[in-house]
């Protein structure tokens, strides 16, 4: 089937989203320049890694950031398309820029990273740096946005393999943090960037709204069809009809039902609205969702 035309619509949510997505990466900008990086703390995620090599080198992490990001953005292109492609580049390019200006910023004459909260207060440094990049990055996906690294790695993998990268992930955080031993000799600085790393996902998820959760939602339109076929190419998932009758008119009519992702809902939603802005459509928050596209259940 062709595309749905692009609407003003979808051209006002696109805009919308990377304002959202610019506002998160300027938060997010702020939790590292503004706490961590100031009090050399770590966490996860390529981010963590950037970190410690501007650590122990002085490279500073927004070149990191900007040159693996660019090897992965081409593959990203090649597998996943533009619109994911733009809206992750437009990401990492103001997470790079919001990193290098804030920390010129907060330079001071003798080249060193002002600490705002004072000396020793390592602590709340993390705290606070860790709740700022979980709101930030909670913006970025509410709008749809990636902030690349190892999201845009999962988002390949993911399209081929029905697996959680999960363990992966966890497993690589964990090595990105223990590395720090290595630049410090202090294992308290260790326990920072797993505390960090705790909060973060924490006000995350909190933010989100338990992102891990996935959404049920029920379409009552009279052009099922079409839109069974626009969110299955749209998302991979498929969709399942149920009949039915309306209880005034007592007209057979067919009720669609699909389960997507948290992450997903917002184009789903966007993708009806325009398809059929007379649709009637509820949504309900599952748990345990097991087959293909979703978990394997485990004996």
């Amino acid at each position: 089937m062709k595309s749905p035309r692009i609407s003003p619509h979808a051209v006002w949510d696109f805009v919308k989203d990377l304002v959202i997505i610019n506002a998160g990466m300027a938060i997010y900008a702020f939790g590292w320049a503004g706490f961590l990086l100031p009090y050399r703390i770590t966490t996860g995620g390529l981010a963590g890694a950037a970190a410690i090599l501007q650590y122990a080198s002085d490279i500073p992490m927004q070149g990191t950031i900007f040159l693996i990001n660019g090897i992965l953005l081409m593959i990203a292109w090649w597998q996943l398309g533009w619109k994911f492609t733009l809206k992750t580049a437009y990401a990492v390019g103001a997470l790079v820029l919001y990193l290098d200006l804030g920390q010129k910023l907060m330079t001071d004459d003798a080249g060193h990273l002002i600490q705002l909260l004072g000396e020793g207060q390592d602590s709340m440094a993390c705290f606070l740096g860790a709740s700022i990049n979980g709101l930030g990055i909670a913006l970025i996906f509410l709008s749809g946005g990636c902030t690349g690294g190892w999201d845009i790695v999962a988002a390949v993998v993911n399209k081929y393999q029905n697996i959680s990268l999960g363990r992966v992930m966890l497993f690589l955080d964990f090595f990105v943090i223990s590395s720090c031993w290595f630049i410090f000799n202090d294992w308290r600085m260790v326990v920072f960037g797993f505390v960090t790393l705790i909060v973060y996902t924490y006000v995350l998820d909190i933010v989100l709204n338990s992102s891990r959760q996935d959404v049920q939602i029920t379409i009552y339109s009279k052009k099922h069809h079409e839109l069974g076929e626009a969110i299955r190419e749209l998302t991979g998932h498929t969709n399942t009809l149920i009949y039915g009758e309306g209880g005034w008119s007592h007209e057979e009519l067919k009720i669609e039902v699909v389960i997507v992702h948290k992450r997903e809902v917002v184009s789903v939603l966007r993708l009806i609205r325009d398809m059929d802005p007379e649709a009637f459509v509820t949504q309900h928050r599952v748990e345990g969702v097991y087959g293909k596209g979703f978990n394997v259940i485990k004996g």
